[in-house]
């Protein structure tokens, strides 16, 4: 499974309660690319049925022969964030949504914090990553303070100049607040955020790592681990989950990075899952409103995925999905609550396969465990039977 991180397909019925009435990321990335007249050739997405989805704004992309099978999903949980969507996916409802502190984090916990990290901090409000280490980085590589900030979502984020405050310092920080960070204090992920200086501009590095709480129960990680076959999570998967239920892992450097392991992993002799997520989509033109970008982004992908699908074993299934939204030319910088799609595809998954509008993201967990033959997930429908020859 490839989760394209944040490609929402268009806004769900209580996005409105969310601030995001109208969102549709893949759609209005589309209809930008095709106004400012900019290459948008997503053949092969288009290949597996992603314009066949039900009542998706850009329904001229669907063909008469989709070659995989095809849907859209709701997100029963509460929430719009990382955690929230991949802890749905993985068969987890969060019913009440992760704390979010838009007014910065409390006086008592920053001093706790500060006392055990030895230094004081800068920031601690709402703001853009690339923004605050602009506005708040020469303080920052004068005093030695790091940098925290957060945004709408459930996050403590710590920024800092890996000259001033080296890497491994940093990670063990991020590990302080995640310490902290309970009970009163909940928070869903603390994020270490690397940057350097080039060219005289500073710039965020690949060296980002998520510190986040572990689901409240088992998920389909947990499920597949159990009966011996291997989880092997690339990119951030094994953050979101704090390691649980993963039999392997690995970081990767940018999408494309990703899209390598996943076909070195494919090539691999082992029986499980492998669990992808493509991070660029969501952190470098999501969160930036960069419509141009992701919509590049998603060219390059489209044209990596011949490559997937020739390194596939017969009995290999390839599962498309997202984890939310984030529409880049919606107001603000945070994510949208978004339905998001699904594709299939795999030498026994019926072509043409509608799965239509499905109630919760866990059905893409509750299909998986079915298919890998482990316990039944706590919440989602399998739809296996649907789809597969």
């Amino acid at each position: 499974m490839i989760v394209m991180d944040s490609m929402g397909v268009g806004e769900l019925p209580d996005a409105a309660a969310y601030g995001d009435a109208g969102a549709d990321t893949f759609g209005h990335i589309m209809g930008y690319m095709e106004k400012e007249k900019k290459d948008f050739s997503v053949e092969n997405l288009r290949a597996l049925g992603l314009g066949n989805i039900d009542g998706v704004s850009f329904g001229k992309l669907a063909t008469a022969g989709p070659i995989g099978a095809f849907g859209k999903l709701r997100e029963l949980s509460k929430g719009k964030d990382t955690i929230t969507g991949h802890w749905e996916i993985a068969g987890v409802e969060t019913a009440t949504p992760f704390k979010t502190y838009p007014d910065g984090f409390p006086k008592d916990f920053m001093d706790k914090f500060e006392t055990e990290i030895g230094r004081k901090c800068l920031g601690n409000y709402t703001a853009s990553g690339t923004v605050i280490i602009e506005d708040l980085g020469p303080e920052h590589e004068k005093t030695g303070m790091p940098i925290v900030y957060t945004s709408s979502d459930s996050v403590f984020q710590i920024a800092a100049n890996t000259a001033v405050i080296p890497l491994d310092e940093l990670y063990e920080i991020c590990k302080t607040a995640r310490k902290l960070l309970v009970g009163k204090w909940a928070c869903g992920r603390v994020i270490a955020r690397p940057y350097i200086i080039e060219d005289g501009k500073r710039v965020r590095t690949t060296d980002r790592r998520d510190f986040a709480v572990s689901p409240p129960y088992e998920t389909l990680l947990d499920k597949v681990s159990k009966t011996g076959q291997t989880v092997y999570a690339i990119g951030k998967i094994s953050d979101i989950f704090n390691g649980k239920g993963v039999s392997g892992s690995v970081h990767t450097v940018g999408n494309m990075d990703g899209v390598d392991k996943t076909i070195e992993a494919l090539k691999r002799d082992f029986g499980g899952f492998i669990f992808t997520n493509l991070v660029d989509f969501d952190t470098l033109y999501g969160h930036r409103r960069n419509p141009e970008g992701y919509g590049n982004a998603i060219v390059e992908f489209d044209k990596r995925l011949p490559e997937i699908m020739a390194a596939m074993g017969e009995d290999d299934i390839l599962m498309i999905c997202a984890d939310h939204g984030n529409d880049p030319v919606h107001s603000g910088f945070d994510h949208t609550r978004e339905y998001i799609p699904l594709l299939v595809y795999g030498s026994r998954v019926k072509k043409g396969a509608d799965i239509g509008v499905r109630e919760t993201f866990a059905d893409i967990g509750a299909t998986i465990a079915d298919y890998l033959g482990t316990e039944p997930l706590k919440i989602g429908k399998s739809f296996s039977e649907e789809i597969i020859e």
